[in-house]
């Protein structure tokens, strides 16, 4: 992503923007609270404070840039929405957030919805886990 995907949702083109957005690029783990980003960005030597990057984040999601996910228990965390559909996974001793993808889960939901007389126009699953004790 770069300066000209910011245009082309309508949003001016700002050096916060543009961190950001790179920040949320590289990011591995893919997803990241606002803190993380804020520590990342201080961590480079740029002093873009905390409330900027809130507001930034916020206009990401409503640009459809980024999703905003709110697992229980834990802080808002955000990826860029590369477009591809996947499902997530939260270790809740740790906090880490797994993705993954299943075509079978996928094809169940479907059927599920349908045996009610439903189709799925949007959809998260989310599985609080924990490591099996051995």
């Amino acid at each position: 992503m770069e300066s000209q995907d910011l245009r082309n949702v309508g949003l001016k083109v700002t050096h916060p923007r543009l961190r950001i957005l790179a920040l949320l690029e590289e990011a591995r783990p893919r997803h990241m609270t606002a803190e993380d980003i804020y520590r990342a960005l201080i961590g480079v030597g740029d002093e873009i404070g905390l409330a900027t990057v809130y507001r930034v984040l916020t206009q990401f999601e409503a640009a459809g840039l980024v999703l905003k996910h709110n697992f229980e228990g834990g802080q808002a965390v955000y990826e860029l929405d590369r477009g591809e559909h996947h499902d997530h996974m939260v270790d809740i001793e740790s906090g880490k957030v797994i993705e993954f993808s299943s075509p079978e889960i996928e094809v169940l939901q479907h059927r599920i919805a349908a045996e009610h007389g439903y189709e799925i126009e949007e959809h998260a699953l989310v599985l609080y886990v924990r490591k099996k004790r051995q």
